[in-house]
């Protein structure tokens, strides 16, 4: 196998002397064939013509790469002129149409194959009759250069076929390989986008109550002093969540070999009452009214369910001036339905596809965070004034749950044929 191995790569890289050392051979085969006969067949005693078109023929081979099918015509002319001689046709004397046939079948299509190879048999079975020696059996002078050349035609299309397979095998390697390549940027440039996300929602929430409560504090400093000190310590627990949430968030950077360390879960609805109470010291009313059975959600739906909250009340604080807000889950059989309103006055950015020079992302990450789950939003003022945000997010129950549904259904299943 390593001897095949490296003559193949030897005739890659030198393809003009294999070429030459394989018409060197078959101009040997040509002149020995031309010495082979029966006992009871006249030959010609003469070498000189079968040598002439010898040399013919092979000087031809040497260009078959580029011209197979001249080749081949004029390796079947000079196979044809030595027979029409009386030359007797046996397989040295034939081999530089054999070879011809050969590298015909292993370079060019199958259809041409096909045409060539009929027309060799053909010219074969007029010389044969022509010629006519009456010392052999008619079916032997027929269907033996019949075989010898159906020979190399089968090679050359096995050759062929193994070829085409390894290049469609290498090039499927090579889309494989550019595929990878490719799906690894996506998932690189999705990575980069949902911590972006992440840390805008972190720092942009966390960051508008600390100012909100710090400008509540400044403004009570003089006439309430007495409640400065909660607000004080309010906004110290903000600043706190805040970078906990934002080592957690940059924890996700980390390399697979940087383990030391606990994150901390993935914020949920569960942390609705934190997130209320947090916008309540900033001086934000905040009411939570829930209709329908509250269902299990997946780890995904949950987290942007809390993270869309979280960017409403964000806005608020920052753009709405307004002293309210209304959260609103609605549960349905397959989604689930989120509505934060406020009394403000509205200012809040418009729900744009891309955010203008100076303007936030808000918007377009929870539009952005709704669809990564398969979900929709939209945003606007409302006609009586303030500003609504609206997401519907599909439900995916818990795979727990429903292998615990699955169990129930099965048990209870027997009990309902017995009754």
């Amino acid at each position: 196998m390593s001897i095949d191995l490296d003559l193949e790569r030897y005739i890659e890289r030198h393809p003009r002397a294999a070429d030459l050392v394989a018409s060197t051979a078959l101009f040997c085969f040509t002149v020995l064939g031309g010495t082979l006969s029966l006992p009871e067949h006249d030959q010609p005693d003469e070498l000189t013509p079968v040598a002439l078109l010898a040399v013919v023929t092979c000087v031809v081979l040497l260009w078959h790469r580029s011209h197979p099918r001249t080749a081949v015509v004029v390796a079947m002319v000079c196979v044809m002129t030595a027979g029409g001689l009386g030359y007797m046709l046996n397989p040295l004397l034939m081999a530089p149409v054999m070879a011809a046939l050969y590298w015909l079948a292993a370079l060019t299509d199958r259809r041409t194959t096909r045409v060539y190879l009929f027309v060799a048999i053909a010219l074969l079975q007029i010389t044969v009759v022509v010629a006519n020696r009456a010392d052999m059996p008619l079916v032997l002078q027929t269907l033996a250069p019949t075989i010898w050349v159906l020979l190399p035609v089968a090679a050359g299309s096995g050759a062929r076929i193994r070829r085409a397979y390894l290049d469609a095998v290498q090039a499927r390697a090579d889309y494989a390989e550019r595929s990878r390549e490719e799906e690894a940027r996506l998932r690189v440039a999705e990575e980069r986008m949902r911590i972006a996300r992440e840390l805008h929602d972190v720092v942009a929430h966390h960051m508008a109550l600390a100012n909100a409560q710090a400008g509540t504090a400044a403004h009570l400093a003089r006439s309430h002093p007495d409640q400065v000190q909660k607000i004080l310590d309010d906004l110290a627990g903000t600043t706190s969540s805040a970078l906990r949430e934002l080592k957690a968030t940059v924890g996700l950077l980390r390399q697979a070999n940087d383990s030391d360390g606990s994150l901390e879960p993935a914020p949920g609805l569960a942390r609705l009452p934190e997130l209320t109470a947090a916008c309540q010291t900033a001086g934000i009313k905040v009411t939570v009214t829930t209709e329908g059975i509250p269902r299990p959600l997946s780890p995904g739906v949950d987290l942007t369910a809390f993270r869309i909250v979280q960017e409403a009340l964000t806005n608020v604080t920052k753009h709405a001036s307004a002293k309210a807000a209304s959260i609103q889950l609605e549960y349905a059989r397959d989604r689930l339905t989120l509505t934060v309103t406020d009394n403000g006055t509205a200012t809040a950015p418009a729900a744009a596809d891309a955010p203008a020079a100076g303007r936030g992302f808000g918007l377009v990450g929870m539009r952005e965070r709704a669809q990564s789950v398969g979900g929709e939003l939209c945003a606007g003022p409302r006609p009586e004034g303030g500003f609504e945000v609206t997401t519907t997010l599909p439900l995916h129950p818990q795979d727990a749950q429903n292998a615990q549904n699955a169990r129930d259904t099965r048990d209870a299943a027997p009990k309902e044929q017995t009754t």
